[in-house]
């Protein structure tokens, strides 16, 4: 028989023998779970959805400044990091569609605009109406609030490389209400602001290249309205009717 007191002090010892072990085996599971869940995350990030910010009035009332969108970046195939190429895409871009896209005059920034016009489309713009393919563009979405008179810019030469059903060019005067036809080329995309007379978009710096497409916004999952006075705008002025809010 093993006295009572060699078979406390055994199992105690037995005990202590076992702490350390679930104590490395809960640890070692924990940095398990984190690694999966950053590596989740980056594939996420990476292939699937990304978060994006409004940083202007371009797109309004469609899209706010202030506003956090999520957007889709599988639809039309996800940039391969690392690579100069895409996922297979779900569809291409098409007319009507929002889409964040890298701002080919500052491959650093990215820009939300709508698709005006597809490869292969002539649009072309009367007193501020959209004409597409010689039919004009019914556009609910639009907003007009001009920003002062409607005169030419050094910005929209660009257009003559792309004009059709014009002759002479120099007799060409664009301005930001009248200018085309223009004829788009096969890999580009045209693209407006909802809020067409307070936007820098293809009538200024041209076509949108379809490798610089990233993906189509889906939702608002947070707005605020910004305010230069207020440090904590992002709280103090909170637009929590937007939260939820599709992207049509």
């Amino acid at each position: 028989m093993v006295p009572d007191s060699e078979k406390r002090r055994s199992d105690a010892l037995r005990r202590a023998n076992k702490r350390p072990k679930g104590t490395i085996a809960f640890f070692g599971r924990w940095v398990r779970i984190t690694i999966l869940s950053l590596a989740l995350f980056v594939v996420i990030r990476g292939f699937g959805l990304e978060a994006f910010k409004i940083a202007s009035g371009s797109m309004e009332h469609t899209l706010f400044e202030g506003d956090f969108l999520l957007v889709n970046k599988l639809v039309y195939g996800a940039g391969i990091p690392g690579l100069r190429a895409k996922m297979p895409a779900m569809r291409s871009p098409r007319r009507g569609d929002v889409i964040v896209f890298v701002y080919p005059i500052d491959p650093t920034r990215n820009y939300v605009k709508r698709i005006a016009g597809e490869p292969g489309d002539t649009v072309e713009m009367r007193d501020g109406q959209l004409f597409r393919n010689g039919h004009r563009v019914v556009e609910g979405y639009v907003q007009h609030a001009p920003a002062g008179p409607d005169v030419g810019d050094t910005d929209f030469h660009w257009q003559t490389a792309y004009l059709v059903g014009r002759s002479p060019l120099a007799e060409y005067h664009p301005s930001r209400d009248n200018w085309g036809p223009l004829v788009i080329p096969r890999g580009n995309y045209f693209v407006l602001g909802d809020n067409r007379d307070n936007s820098s978009d293809s009538r200024y710096w041209g076509f949108v290249p379809d490798s610089l497409v990233r993906g189509e916004p889906m939702m608002v999952y947070y707005s605020y309205a910004p305010d230069s006075a207020s440090r904590l705008d992002w709280l103090t002025h909170v637009r929590w009717k937007r939260f939820g809010e599709i992207v049509h």
